[in-house]
């Protein structure tokens, strides 16, 4: 893997944010230094630091301000009042699968003829398929609710309009030129939407359509918040930015998934921290031990987001939807332990698709030498090519586009690095390809197999002049340097209070110098460091963690030599001991020449 390169955000030393620093000292009654953090980010007075540190539901944009609300809810409305058969259609990934829970789940509340649809990733491929739109209008359904998807479908909405079957889309893509002929479109991504906030997600958009109708029909929002569960798992999952609305979406769906959280997500949860027997297998009585720390972002992106998305990708959608909507905790348990036996099986697909596209760039002088990655096999499984994309990236730090046979198409997964657009690069290749969509950092793709070579040229061409040096090569943004001595246990509080964190609102990373082990160094499960240090000068020292850094620096580490490293600060809960631990980014030897060793000085035993 490549070296880091450690980035300082400049410090907030303009007369301006000099003033502000002050001011939030005084009224806040904080250190300087996490005044200095939170002018850093944009807080600069005492009313933008209460909207931070404590986000209200009435902070809520008016939902009738996006494009075609009204024209949504006096359709839905007039499809309620008339009996219509409304079906609920999602993508298959998580934010697909949440958002089909979360209109299908409130609705059914309201109005029984109800039904939702997920197309099959292998059969049909993303977004509105000719198979679901036939399927609806077989089955008498009149209005198709379409979530996560729906901006591009144009000859599918004409079809079903032919039909008819009307459209209500709540989408969160970039649009193309035109606009689905339906009876409201609802994407604050479109270039005539007023909406102030651009980056909800599909379940976010669904949301909205929601809380709209609540408000239109006079429904109790109340009844309407349980849900957000289902939005912030979302939100963390499809990687969007956590500011504005969704800060607010995500801080109080995080408070509903800690407080009172659904049956399927509480199974995920407990299936994902079971402990296993030697042979692999979950011990179940040690599931519904309870911790005593909140759930956070990370643990819906490393652990419910990719379980509920291996239903989509190695069997069918449908069964993340019905774990969602599982009323019961002992259906919900059966039904998260055979997610979970996906998701188990999709890791071995992951795994082992990550070494062959590994060794396809080995093995190739032009792709090693690249500023993209475009990789094909007809045998792979379609349901991880996004993974794998995302593995490679972290070996060759490039956009990346892993693909594969889909049917008589080959169908792709792209994803990006920091700063650079993989959709607008995929954009400039659209006359190689049949259909594609996405995001900035993640996008997919369809071609014929004979365009696959083309493709690759013209991508990697388009990549080798748009993107800068500097963005291939990993980037560690620190906010600032900390001396341990700052560090306890009121500021670990006001950090964690900084939260809900992600995109564009990201954990504080902070940087120490001249630090010293003051313990050994224990490896765990052969890939992850742990080890106590110390910074010179100073009395405090810090248990710290090193996740996959083992086969890197387990044997380069000694307690005379000064480090240097990056790291974010955790509360770590053991055995109902909560301590500060140091969850490290990277370490440089201050000086790479290791200590000359005598028979009394040997380097830290690693256990």
């Amino acid at each position: 893997m490549k070296p880091r390169r450690w980035i300082t955000k400049p410090f907030p030393d303009a007369p301006a944010q000099r003033a502000a620093i002050e001011t939030l000292t005084h009224e806040l009654k904080v250190s300087p230094f996490l005044a200095s953090l939170l002018v850093q980010r944009g807080v600069s007075g005492y009313e933008e630091a209460r909207v931070f540190f404590r986000p209200e539901i009435g902070h809520l944009h008016d939902p009738f301000a996006m494009r075609d609300m009204d024209r949504a809810i006096t359709r839905l409305t007039m499809a309620m009042v008339r009996q219509e058969k409304i079906l609920v259609y999602g993508d298959y990934d998580v934010d697909g699968t949440t958002s089909v829970a979360l209109f299908y789940g409130f609705m059914k509340t309201l109005h029984p003829h109800l039904d939702y649809y997920i197309p099959d990733r292998y059969a049909e491929g993303y977004g509105i398929s000719q198979a679901g739109v036939r399927w609806a209008a077989d089955n008498g359904f009149t209005l198709i609710v379409a979530l996560d998807c729906g901006i591009k479908s144009i000859d599918c909405v004409a079809e079903a309009k032919a039909l008819g079957v009307d459209f209500i889309i709540c989408d969160h893509h970039r649009p193309g030129t035109e606009i689905p002929d339906a009876a409201a479109v609802l994407d604050p991504k479109r270039v005539d939407c007023a909406y102030p906030y651009k980056e909800l997600t599909g379940c976010g958009v669904g949301f909205k359509l929601l809380q709209a109708l609540c408000i239109f029909n006079g429904i109790p929002l109340e009844q309407l918040y349980p849900f957000l569960d289902l939005v912030v798992v979302s939100i963390a999952s499809d990687i969007v930015p956590i500011t504005g609305e969704n800060r607010v979406l995500a801080y109080y769906g995080l408070r509903c998934l800690n407080e009172q959280a659904r049956p399927g997500l509480r199974a995920l949860i407990k299936v994902a921290n079971a402990k296993k027997d030697e042979s692999g297998n979950l011990i179940t009585d040690s599931r519904a031990t309870p911790s005593t720390r909140q759930l956070d972002i990370n643990d819906l992106v490393f652990k419910v987001g990719p379980r509920i998305n291996a239903a989509g990708r190695i069997k069918h959608a449908k069964e993340a939807v019905r774990l969602l909507l599982a009323d019961d905790d002992t259906e919900a348990d059966r039904f998260a332990l055979e997610i979970n036996t996906h998701n188990v099986n999709r890791q071995k697909f992951d795994s082992g698709t990550t070494q062959q596209a590994l060794a396809m760039i080995e093995a190739d002088e032009w792709l090693k030498n690249a500023k993209s990655t475009v990789l094909f096999d007809a045998s792979w499984h379609k349901g991880v090519i996004g993974i794998v994309a995302s593995r490679c990236i972290e070996h060759y730090y490039r956009p990346t586009v892993i693909l594969t046979q889909s049917n008589e198409k080959v169908a792709g997964s792209a994803r990006s690095v920091p700063g650079f657009d993989v959709y607008e690069a995929i954009e400039e290749c659209a006359d190689l390809l049949e259909q594609f969509g996405g995001h900035t950092f993640a996008a997919g793709l369809t071609l014929k197999p004979e365009n696959v070579s083309a493709f690759r040229q013209k991508f990697e061409t388009v990549v080798s002049g748009r993107i800068q040096e500097e963005m291939l090569t990993p980037l560690i943004e620190i906010d600032m340097p900390l001396d341990f001595d700052q560090i306890d246990g009121k500021f670990v509080r006001i950090l964690k209070q900084m939260g809900p964190f992600g995109p564009h609102n990201l954990q504080p990373v902070f940087c120490t110098e001249q630090v010293y082990l003051c313990g050994p160094v224990q490896t765990m499960q052969q890939k992850h460091l742990k080890f106590w240090v110390r910074q010179a000068n100073s009395a405090y020292k810090f248990q710290a963690i090193g996740f996959n850094m083992a086969p890197q620096w387990a044997d380069r580490l000694y307690h005379d030599e000064p480090l240097s490293i990056c790291y974010q600060i955790e509360e770590n809960h053991f055995n109902g001991q909560v301590s500060i631990q140091l969850v490290l980014k990277d370490i440089r030897c201050v000086d790479p020449t290791p200590p000359t060793l005598d028979s009394t000085q040997q380097p830290n035993a690693v256990a």
